[in-house]
């Protein structure tokens, strides 16, 4: 059986041979032999999000019952309301990251005890983090021997824990912790510095893997920024092996990608941000690579500036580039790689072929093949849209676009996917849509004025239309599920505030109202995406799609999430018979041996007549959804399962608006 399809119903013996290892010892909580783990973010290291678990099932998913609670708002100087963190179960032990400073908790994964705490006060290297949050958890290294827990910090280090203690492993690094800010082929402040992680560190035998995210936000301001490179670590050591420079230098590997002298040396960001993903049968991590500042505007970066917005392969112990596949040339819609790449061995062509599936923003699955990063159906360089008027822009007169699978979501903007509840709200809606240029996918930004075009139209908004939660494969099917939300926002491109950026234009959400302007007669200003209160595009706002990689096509798509309470109770909607529309939202699904599993993404008034959400399940072949359970807030990231003692426990992390983040455990009752 193919490495990463090894799967994690075993005992300690076969967990060290799925890892390459033997000999594991036990930690002092033993595992029963019907225990399994949860061994990485995606449960394996070709992110496929799936366990061969059918205790919860169709027939009794309604019947679970919450079995802890763990609580992480007391964690760090002040309470979560975005909690992202997959917990990871290695041989008895749940491990997680939790709260504002990123404290790491051991605890009992069958009661939410803890068992250990670290906590690490970075000060103002802390503070100035750019991604201060709990992140999105941690990862497990053990060479039969010692077992260690690693993960980033919000002032980026990297820190190695001793898995049975929580103390720091003194040998990694310094006093365990690792400076990512150091040897890193540039200069970075170490108590400053846009640059930090929330994905983990993936660790591949004595390999660990760290990427790097910049800054959020569509206006980059003047303060100097980092490159994105990537790097692999000695597990062991701490020591760097390697380093890819995401931005090439001079002499590299697409270099003269970057058209006009000195654009590469300026460029800044085109990190690694998302899960990162490893075949190590064949020796290659795939690098999924964002796009450099700024998101919207290009004028300081012509050409297709490799490695931005692509899949590159490059060899786990060297780092070297094995393949590339630019995902968006020239990016100026901020559809960065999101999320981890899913590898997977399907049926092509009357033979397994290793293969890779990658969601993305813009809602194609891009099916590569892993080995040589050749597309599994075509992928065909079609003319874009035409180009915008942004003064100084460069226009990428093609882009590549999937032939197979076909998009798993609205792409474009145009009067068949706007509002039409009724008549009067589609008619207001094409109104709306008149201000702005609008089109199919790649449609690019364009200058706004008051008294004029208001920009442009961008479907799957600015955050895409699937995100960093990334989606799941079922190798019994060889079925792709995903989650993704129907958005739009204006791409309003003006001209920057002086002092304010290093770049002549931004994007802005929003165009100020000029002294003495008329307003627009027919009730709607520039940055409006709504129509009397409800969505500008038509539902379903989030939905689940499975995509059939022996065929190429989409096998079922439900809406899922229930109807939100503003569009429910909405009085323009009164007495219409509005089917399920489904929530947006940032989650992922995850699949077992009988279900799909998927949470809510917003704050409704649930069919218990409380204000929550649902955990819903769904049959894996149809979208038929087979069962659904009260949590008290939205599901904020994605599920995870295994079997304690017996019992199998679906966890997940919950928070939203006035609720700090937690994790959430239901098991059957018994």
């Amino acid at each position: 059986m193919h490495g990463l399809d090894r799967r994690l119903m075993m005992t300690s013996t076969v967990l060290g041979t799925a890892l390459g290892l033997t000999g594991l010892p036990r930690l002092a909580q033993a595992q029963s032999a019907a225990d399994t783990d949860w061994l990485t973010y995606g449960n394996d290291l070709g992110n496929q999000r799936y366990a061969p678990l059918d205790q919860i099932n169709a027939d009794n998913f309604d019947k679970l019952e919450v079995a802890w609670r763990f609580h992480a708002a007391n964690m760090g100087a002040y309470p979560e309301y975005h909690y992202e963190v997959t917990p990871i179960v290695v041989r008895g032990r749940m491990y997680a990251t939790a709260g504002s400073r990123r404290d790491v908790v051991c605890l009992d994964p069958g009661t939410g005890e803890v068992q250990w705490l670290y906590r690490l006060d970075e000060g103002a290297r802390g503070r100035n983090a750019p991604r201060r949050s709990s992140g999105r958890g941690l990862s497990y290294w053990t060479d039969g021997t010692e077992e260690r827990i690693l993960y980033v910090t919000p002032g980026y280090q990297l820190v190695a824990l001793d898995a049975a203690t929580g103390l720091p492993c003194p040998g990694f690094g310094v006093n365990g912790i690792v400076d990512l800010k150091k040897d890193n082929d540039q200069e970075i402040d170490p108590d400053g510095g846009e640059i930090g992680l929330n994905a983990t560190p993936t660790v591949a035998g004595n390999v660990v893997v760290v990427g790097m995210a910049g800054q959020s936000g569509v206006v980059p301001g003047t303060r100097p920024r980092a490159k994105g490179f990537v790097r692999g670590f000695d597990a062991r050591t701490g020591e760097r092996l390697w380093i890819f420079h995401t931005i090439p230098r001079k002499g590299e590997f697409g270099y003269d990608t970057w058209l006009r002298p000195g654009e590469a040396e300026k460029a800044t960001n085109t990190g690694a941000w998302a899960q990162i993903s490893v075949d190590p049968e064949l020796g290659l991590a795939y690098l999924g690579i964002e796009i450099p500042s700024a998101d919207e505007v290009g004028i300081h970066r012509q050409g297709p500036g490799l490695f931005s917005g692509s899949l590159v392969a490059v060899d786990l112990h060297t780092g070297k580039r094995k393949w590339h596949f630019q995902l968006v040339h020239h990016d100026i819609w901020d559809r960065d790689v999101p999320c981890a790449a899913i590898l997977c061995d399907i049926p092509h062509n009357g033979k397994i072929v290793k293969a890779l599936a990658q969601p993305s923003k813009q809602c194609f699955l891009y099916v590569l093949n892993r080995e040589t990063g050749e597309p599994i159906w075509p992928i065909e360089e079609r003319p874009a849209p035409p180009p915008g008027d942004v003064p100084g822009e460069w226009y990428s007169p093609t882009q590549p676009i999937p032939t197979k699978p076909p998009a798993y979501d609205v792409q474009g903007v145009d009067e068949s996917v706007i509002i039409d509840f009724t008549p009067e709200l589609h008619a207001k809606g094409k109104q709306l849509i008149s201000h702005y240029r609008h089109g199919p996918v790649y449609t690019p930004g364009t200058l706004a004025s008051w008294d004029g075009n208001w920009g442009t139209l961008t479907s799957l908004a600015t955050q895409g239309g699937t995100n960093w939660p990334g989606g799941c494969y079922d190798p019994e099917s060889h079925f792709v599920y995903v989650f993704s939300e129907t958005t739009v926002s204006p791409t309003m491109i003006v001209p920057s505030v002086p002092g304010t950026s290093d770049y002549e234009y931004v994007r802005t959400r929003s165009y100020p109202v000029p002294p003495g302007a008329k307003p627009s007669p027919d009730g709607f200003k520039p940055g409006d995406v709504t129509v009397d209160g409800l969505p500008l595009m038509k539902p379903p706002y989030g939905r689940l799609t499975a995509i059939d990689l022996t065929k190429g096509d989409i096998a079922w798509q439900v809406a899922h999430g229930e109807t939100p309470d503003e569009i429910k109770n909405h009085p323009a909607l009164k007495g219409l018979n509005i089917p399920r529309t489904g929530q947006p939202g940032l989650i992922g699904p995850t699949v077992t041996k009988s279900l799909l599993i998927c949470g809510e993404p917003q704050f409704t008034t649930t069919v218990t007549g409380e204000k929550g959400a649902m955990l819903r399940a769904y049959d894996k072949a149809t979208g038929d959804e087979r069962g659904a359970v009260y949590m008290p807030a939205p599901q904020s990231g994605a599920p995870m399962t295994y079997m304690h003692k017996g019992k199998q426990y679906i966890v997940l992390p919950i928070s939203g608006r006035g609720f700090p983040g937690e994790l959430i455990a239901y098991r059957l009752k018994g």
